[in-house]
Formats: structure tokens, sequence, C-alpha cells
């Protein structure tokens, strides 16, 4: 998995100058999943991706050889993180808001040569600032754990933070950032050499940073709520980094994070996708 990788390389947040966001409401459509061409200006950032499946304004960027299922299923899992409900319609505008207007996407390669010809400072120049990245190979890999879990939520979660950025922003001082520190054992800058007993969260690439920690516990926090690493052979696999793998365990030992993703304010998932979206059927 390119999880580290991807939230502090991968990844392409560019801080420049503020991006306008549009004054008009966006008027969402209800995603069909179908592939379409890049859009402008994506188109521009480089010749590697030739198709595009639009959630809610939010496009999912694939190069050509890229496999048309897996493309849809990363697609279907955006659409069910922004819809959890699938009522066709977003369970949280202002995120999608947030998301569509600072240019937000998904970018999906088939190897890592196809990686490798992004034109980085295409992305620059048309100020996108959070593309996440991800690989074929780690999308519904047999037998294995499905990154697209992650990877798509990693974008979500910077969708919240633009919106809610005193809450769930990443620098330190937020609501986030508190329970990252309370989490940790302690305020930390950067990967300490030993994380104290007390800790739940004792994640160690030290090429991630203070803002990407946030990023990564926000992810184990609201997918072990889900479910989606409550098996016991998945907990004895992520016990060195994580230990609240359940959303028993989660609202026992992190009730403070608990709370911020179970608000209904927010409207954070309730449910982990599966990539079967089908809002049609749930009306």
């Amino acid at each position: 998995m390119l999880s580290a990788m991807l939230l502090c390389g991968l990844m392409l947040e560019f801080h420049l100058d503020e991006i306008e966001v549009k004054k008009e409401p966006t008027k969402f459509t209800v995603p069909d999943l179908e592939v379409g061409t890049v859009p402008e200006p994506f188109n521009k950032i480089s010749p590697v991706f030739k198709k595009s499946i639009s959630v809610f304004g939010i496009p999912v960027l694939a190069t050509a050889d890229f496999d048309a299922a897996k493309h849809r299923h990363v697609a279907a899992v955006l659409a069910e993180y922004l819809d959890n409900d699938e009522d066709g319609k977003p369970d949280n505008p202002k995120v999608v808001e947030a998301m569509a207007s600072r240019a937000m996407a998904m970018i999906l390669f088939s190897s890592e040569r196809e990686m490798e010809r992004l034109d980085r400072s295409g992305a620059e120049l048309y100020d996108f600032r959070y593309l996440q990245g991800q690989f074929e190979s780690e999308t519904l890999p047999r037998g294995e754990f499905d990154a697209t879990i992650e990877e798509v939520l990693h974008l979500v979660t910077m969708g919240y933070c633009e919106a809610y950025p005193r809450v769930f922003g990443t620098l330190p001082g937020t609501e986030l950032a508190d329970c990252l520190d309370r989490a940790r054992g302690g305020h930390y800058s950067r990967v300490p050499r030993k994380y104290p007993e007390e800790a739940w969260f004792h994640y160690d690439d030290r090429s991630c940073e203070y803002g990407c920690m946030a990023v990564e516990y926000l992810y184990w926090g609201l997918t072990s709520l889900l479910g989606a690493q409550a098996e016991p052979q998945r907990g004895r696999e992520i016990s060195h980094e994580w230990k609240l793998n359940t959303a028993e365990k989660m609202r026992e030992g992190d009730p403070w994070l608990t709370a911020l993703l179970t608000a209904e304010e927010y409207r954070w998932a309730k449910v982990l996708p599966d990539g079967n979206y089908s809002p049609a059927e749930s009306e």
C-alpha cells in the first residue's frame, strides 16, 4: 500500500494563493459512473490521463491502461463516501462543494512508470492542490485489503479539512489535531523514537509529517467505526500501528474522535463503502 507516499508525496498539496470558491451553490447531478473524457483543465496536467468518471463534479482520472472495472470501483467508493445513504444527493454538500471548487481529484495509474510521467509542474501551474493517487495493483487485490477504502477517504478528508478547518484541519490546534495528540500520547511534530505505552496510534513513517499523521489517524478511526478493520487477522496485521480496530474499542478508547466522526452535523459515512453504488435502487 502506498498511503504514506501518497499523503506526503503523491498527494500533491500546493499551498498557493487562495483559490476562489464558487459563490453560486453547485447543482449536483446523480453520479452515473459512466466513463467520459478528461475535463478541462485537468487534461493540462499531463497527457497520461485518458479517461474520467465524475462524482458530484469531482473527477476520478485514470490512465488509458487502468482497468475499467477497477476505475469504476474507485469512483463508486467515492460516491458512497459522499452519498452514504445513496439517495443521489451529497450527504454534506458543504464538503462536496469544497472538493469540487478546489479541483480535488483521484488520479489512477496502472504502473509506477505512468506515475513518473505526471507533470507536477503542470499541476502547480493550474493550481491543483489535492490530487490523491492510487495504483491498479492495490485496487481490489485478490485476497488482500482493498486500498481504495483508504486512498479515497484521504481525499474526502481533505474536503472536510477545507470545509471545517477549525475542526478537521490538520495543523496543530484543531479539534482533530487535539485528538491526534491524545492518541499518540503527546504532541509530536515528528515521529518519536518510541511512543508512550498509553498511545493507541503508533504510525512510524518518518516521511509522514504532522498533517499527514492527522489524515492517517482519521482513516484508522473512521474505518474502525465502520467495521473495516474488525477481523481478528486484520487486527493482528495492523496492531503495530493501530490498536482500536473495532467500533467498540473506538467508542471506549477514543471517545473524542468517535464524537467528531459520529456528529450528525458533519455527516461522515455510517456504512462502509463496498463499491456497489446504486442510488436508483434505494429510492
